[in-house]
């Protein structure tokens, strides 16, 4: 079987997403009103370009997933147990310490200003950027970290599994810790847009997903879903997140352009907390609970990396397009490539520090 690779898409994210950022912030130079054009096509506060655009980020990446391997997971507790207990009861609370400590305070002189959220309100631009990084980080990667646990050498099936496990976690999970930890930045919280936003960017494309991969393989087996469908649609999740990142950017080009730096003040706590929960899950929990290597990279890489599609539709239907907050998850996207696979080099390097048999 040839060795699997990224794709150029996935191979160069961290490029595409830079020419993405120069691209929406000529386009908000040059055509102001494109993007608010497009934008104010909606339904109910749902802008309907966007819609299409977070739905293709999304079903790419659930069409992948096998549900029937979730069963097997009792075969294989502890692995799974660590992932949910890093996802959900550490990772979101971490996440917000830390961009509360920096965002909040260290760094908050350089934040001035406020905006005006897509509900009317008014709030400081410290608060949104905090709440970008809330949404990332209550929202684990289903996506690419089957990719770099498949680099790290890891269990495939196992990562497939938690992969699967995560995402019905996040049906029940994404809204309540969202609600709780964005009242505590005293960030307004329209609970019937989140819930809309979720069921719509997770559980819509989930649902597309499980049923016409049930389809296709049904009609033409799983070798031709593997070898062909997924080839053909493994762009469109990407494709489609670069658009929004166009359309994103040419709103927040003059903050970009009068304040270059926030968008490194807004990377460094992303970056720490990256650090933080993979050295947790990789260095303390996994050889604690005398995991495999296999197991061990997998559970550590998805608990470092954050679902960003999720995280963008969130923030843009909750806060607006042109939000802090949305522009704090597209700098997710940025750091996110680079970080991981100088992860995924870290787990292969330190492959000896487990007993596998």
């Amino acid at each position: 079987m040839p060795e699997k690779t990224l794709s150029i898409f996935e191979r160069y994210l961290t490029l595409w997403v830079l020419l993405c950022i120069s691209a929406g912030i000529m386009l908000g130079k040059v055509a102001p009103g494109v993007a608010t054009t497009l934008n104010d096509l909606s339904i109910y506060q749902v802008s309907i370009p966007i819609a299409v655009c977070l739905f293709f980020m999304m079903y790419p990446i659930m069409v992948k997933i096998d549900f029937a391997h979730v069963l097997k997971s009792a075969k294989t507790p502890k692995p799974v147990l660590l992932t949910l207990f890093i996802n959900w009861a550490i990772k979101p609370f971490s996440m917000f310490a830390i961009s509360y400590f920096f965002l909040g305070y260290l760094f908050r002189d350089f934040l001035p200003g406020t905006e005006t959220l897509a509900n009317g309100e008014e709030v400081e631009l410290w608060r949104s950027y905090i709440a970008g990084t809330i949404l990332l980080g209550i929202a684990p990667c289903t996506a690419m970290v089957l990719m770099w646990g498949h680099l790290a050498k890891g269990n495939d099936g196992l990562t497939l599994v938690m992969v699967a496990i995560n995402s019905l976690m996040m049906l029940f999970l994404y809204g309540p810790l969202g609600g709780l930890l964005l009242n505590i930045n005293s960030m307004p919280v329209p609970w019937q847009t989140m819930v809309l936003s979720v069921a719509v960017y997770v559980a819509l494309p989930l649902v597309a997903g499980y049923f016409s991969r049930k389809i296709i393989i049904n009609h033409k087996g799983i070798e031709w879903f593997n070898e062909y469908f997924l080839r053909w649609l493994t762009p469109v999740s990407i494709t489609a997140l670069l658009v929004t990142l166009i359309l994103l950017f040419s709103f927040k080009g003059d903050v970009i352009v009068s304040n270059p730096l926030t968008i490194l003040w807004i990377s460094i706590p992303l970056i720490i907390q990256t650090l933080l929960i993979f050295s947790l899950g990789y260095f303390v929990f996994s050889r604690w609970l005398k995991l495999s290597y296999c197991d061990a990279a997998p559970v550590s890489l998805i608990g470092a990396s954050n679902h960003f599609e999720v995280a963008i539709a969130t923030a843009v239907i909750l806060f607006g397009l042109s939000s802090g907050a949305a522009l704090a998850t597209v700098v997710g996207v940025l750091i996110e490539v680079p970080l991981m696979l100088m992860l995924v080099s870290w787990c292969k390097r330190s492959r000896h520090l487990f007993n596998d048999e």
